[in-house]
């Protein structure tokens, strides 16, 4: 169970023994079914989970009700809300299964003792956040600069797994566009192929 999480720690930072023991002993195993809510607006968001198995999404209701797909993560990412869980303060997002799922899931507390016991955490947590701030930045530069077919390819290319693993209508609210302009776009683009 520990084995793709310890793959993905080690290669950011070298652990003993005792400090990998002490690493699985805080971590706690969740299987979530698809469509459950890990988090939902307005509640503070407690863990922060790696993912062993499955696909979710992080989104936004907008004002008008429609939703805005932040991210998505699969087998070895961690999702949570960075902001929430750091603040411990009410999100303002939601975090959902999209298939069925396996978490490790490191709480608020269990973080905070982590990172006293064994130090070295620290440095792999500010290199994920390093790597989330990132991906942020380069998302908001594409969607300032990039056109819609644009942001769809580069989606694609990026993250072919989870482009396979999602619907056409959750890529389109990761991309800014509506499920029909994404359908209309697709078809386009595929007769200027052939």
């Amino acid at each position: 169970m520990f084995e793709q999480i310890d793959n993905i720690v080690g290669a950011c930072i070298q652990l003993t023994e005792e400090e990998r023991r002490i690493f699985h002993s805080l971590l706690r195993f969740r299987r979530v079914r698809k469509r459950s809510l890990l988090l939902q607006e307005g509640d503070v968001c407690s863990v922060e989970a790696f993912i062993i198995k499955g696909c979710i999404r992080r989104y936004y209701i907008n004002e008008d009700g429609s939703e805005t797909n932040l991210s998505f993560a699969v087998e070895g990412w961690w999702v949570s809300d960075p902001q929430s869980f750091g603040e411990q303060s009410p999100s303002d997002m939601f975090i959902e299964a999209l298939e069925e799922s396996e978490l490790l899931l490191l709480d608020y507390r269990s973080k905070n003792e982590l990172l006293e016991r064994v130090p070295k955490f620290e440095r792999f947590f500010r290199l994920l956040l390093q790597r989330n701030l990132a991906h942020l930045q380069g998302r908001w530069r594409a969607s300032v600069a990039h056109t819609a077919e644009q942001r769809y390819t580069s989606f694609i290319d990026k993250y072919p797994n989870i482009a396979a693993r999602v619907t056409q209508t959750q890529i389109a609210k990761y991309i800014g566009v509506s499920p029909e302009f994404l359908s209309k776009m697709r078809s386009s683009m595929y007769r200027r192929a052939v």
